[in-house]
């Protein structure tokens, strides 16, 4: 498959706005291909996914069987890998600490680094070509931002909200905030992270010291 041809799949395979379960099956669906040049394109695919708030590993994992996952755990692990050589930060890969050790990053930053071929499932994947791919093709997606609105309150609600939560961190706000259906990855980190950010806000006397420091 020529850069062209790659480059067109990975767009493809990917329309933001469809939601987490349609970027999920997309994401098994380039894993389940076995095919070289998809695996290689798999870091812009997951950070094009992630960065449009759509990222579920749940998802993903539903649409795959048992000797896949695995196969899927290590893509995201070279693609975490890859970001940490290129000294890209996103909020949403802090998410993934708790199911993606730091120490299995950082070995495969290593390897990328030092551009040693990464075998996986019968396939090896050479860090060159993953890195100069990522770096030539990855544009974060031009998506609408979800917005308060849809749950009747004030547009500029969004705006205060946006500046203390992360895409992610909004997102379950908004999914607890209409009682819908939490993972259980979802649910401990909305108990870990966003619940103590509720409470800091809840809390009476701290709102009336901000508007005195405000007046």
């Amino acid at each position: 498959m020529n850069e062209k041809m790659r480059k067109r799949n990975t767009e493809t395979c990917f329309l933001p706005g469809l939601g987490p379960d349609n970027a999920g099956k997309s994401l098994a669906e380039a894993v389940q291909s076995r095919e070289l040049d998809r695996w290689e394109a798999f870091p812009v695919l997951l950070a094009s996914t992630a960065e449009a708030g759509e990222f579920s590993l749940e998802a993903a994992n539903a649409s795959l069987n048992e000797e896949e996952k695995p196969v899927l755990r290590a893509l995201i692990f070279v693609s975490l890998g890859l970001y940490h050589h290129l000294g890209r930060e996103f909020a949403w890969t802090k998410d993934l600490s708790g199911d993606f050790a730091p120490r299995l990053t950082a070995n495969f930053s290593d390897r990328i680094r030092l551009n040693t071929e990464i075998e996986l499932a019968g396939l090896r994947l050479v860090p060159e070509r993953v890195k100069a791919y990522f770096q030539k093709n990855f544009r974060p997606p031009k998506v609408p931002v979800k917005t308060l609105a849809e749950t009747g309150e004030k547009l500029d609600l969004e705006l205060a909200v946006s500046r203390i939560f992360t895409q992610r961190q909004k997102d379950l706000f908004l999914k607890r905030l209409r009682r819908k259906k939490m993972t259980k990855t979802e649910k401990e980190y909305f108990s870990r992270v966003i619940k103590k950010k509720l409470q800091a806000l809840a809390n009476e006397e701290l709102h009336s010291l901000a508007k005195k420091v405000l007046e």
